[in-house]
């Protein structure tokens, strides 16, 4: 079978970029030729690359541009299947692990500021996506829709004409022998020495770029509504107001214990000198990070507006926040400090959530999806 996958451009800390390039070995030993059609062939480690980059300026040509040319591309070189990570009208099969954006854009409309809200109503990037959005889910060609949460499902269910026996869920994978205990066990001393903090301290790890979406603001004020000095939090992803956050950390009190650390390719010595990992986002339809801090033993707490809550065990394994609200965030901090200087019974839990998504479990099923069609 021959196999398109289509991403435009790969990002080192991007979760979908992660999935590609882990995927990639494991839907080819199911028998598949898989090309990737990218602007740039770099990063992703895949065998077969269809390079297409058109020049563009601004977001909105970029991604017209780019969904042009690669459509161009699948119909000239004559593929079994075609799966998008793009939202391009006509693939055989899209892979919306960047959830909605229709509702995403209603999330940040009430939960913005005025001028947030305003910006986001007259960019007309934001028109584009949605139309393309609508154009591809309604599209007669497309046959298939992998969904990484059950929430992703129920968003593009009420909110687009397409037959639900399309809408198949199918969540992320893990590399458990890549993110496992064992790392955290040789890397932990070496990792909270360069940090600063001291043994007894509570590291709690944020990992995520976008740091609007990914609920970063929250976790700030539920750092300052909370007063154990013993915290830290430590922020890795990358955002262009990074500096906008690193003020609202020095206005609480907190940037003596807050480290901002960008943007990460290796991700394990992190995992390792924390404790526990947040991810309190206002939309978010399954971050792999929250995954792989699960298969490394750290528990988690993410919030309901994200596809990881749906393999959390309150209390067992971590626990599931509101977005935006820091009061509430502040008290699951408490609890999960408790519980962490109980014994190593949540980490335990974790790992045995992680381990029910392992990698090869995801590429099997993606496998028995393309036989399908």
């Amino acid at each position: 079978m021959k196999l398109a996958i289509v991403r435009q451009r790969y990002n080192p800390y991007g979760g979908a970029e992660r999935i590609i390039s882990r995927a990639l070995p494991y839907v080819e030993k199911q028998g598949a030729e898989v090309t990737l059609i990218t602007r740039s062939a770099e990063g992703w480690g895949a065998r077969r690359v269809l390079r297409v980059d058109p020049f563009y300026a601004g977001s909105l040509w970029r991604d017209w541009s780019f969904a042009r040319a690669a459509r161009a591309a699948w119909r000239r070189e004559g593929f079994d299947l075609v799966q998008s990570h793009e939202r391009i009208p006509g693939c055989d099969v899209y892979r919306a692990g960047d959830g909605v954006h229709r509702r995403w854009l209603e999330i940040r409309r009430e939960t913005g500021s005025p001028w947030e809200r305003v910006t986001t109503t007259l960019n007309p990037f934001h028109d584009y996506v949605c139309q393309a959005e609508k154009a591809m889910f309604e599209h007669p060609r497309l046959r298939a829709v992998i969904c990484n949460s059950r929430m992703v499902r129920d968003e593009i269910q009420r909110g687009f004409r397409v037959a639900p026996e399309k809408l198949r869920v199918i969540y992320n994978g893990v590399d458990l022998e890549h993110f496992h205990p064992r790392e955290r066990e040789s890397r932990r001393g070496a990792a909270r020495a360069e940090l600063g903090c001291r043994p007894r301290d509570t590291v709690f790890l944020f990992v995520g770029s976008g740091f609007e979406r990914k609920g970063l603001a929250a976790a700030i004020d539920a750092f300052a509504a909370a007063p154990y000095a013993s915290w830290w939090l430590v922020v890795a992803g990358r955002d262009r107001r990074l500096e906008k956050f690193r003020q609202q950390a020095h206005a609480r009190g907190l940037l003596a214990r807050t480290r901002f650390v960008g943007g990460q390719r290796e991700v394990r010595s992190l995992y390792a000198a924390a404790d526990c990992f947040i991810l309190p986002s206002r939309y978010d339809p399954f971050p792999n990070t929250a995954l792989e801090a699960l298969a490394m033993g750290l528990p988690a707490i993410v919030s309901s507006h994200t596809g990881a809550a749906e393999v959390i065990s309150q209390g067992v394994d971590g626990w599931v926040c509101r977005p935006d609200d820091p009061d509430g965030l502040a008290g699951l901090l408490a609890k999960a400090d408790e519980a962490l200087r109980g014994g190593a019974r949540m980490g335990e839990a974790a790992r045995a959530a992680a381990e029910r998504f392992p990698m090869a479990a995801m590429a099997q099923q993606l496998a028995e999806l393309y036989a399908s069609l």
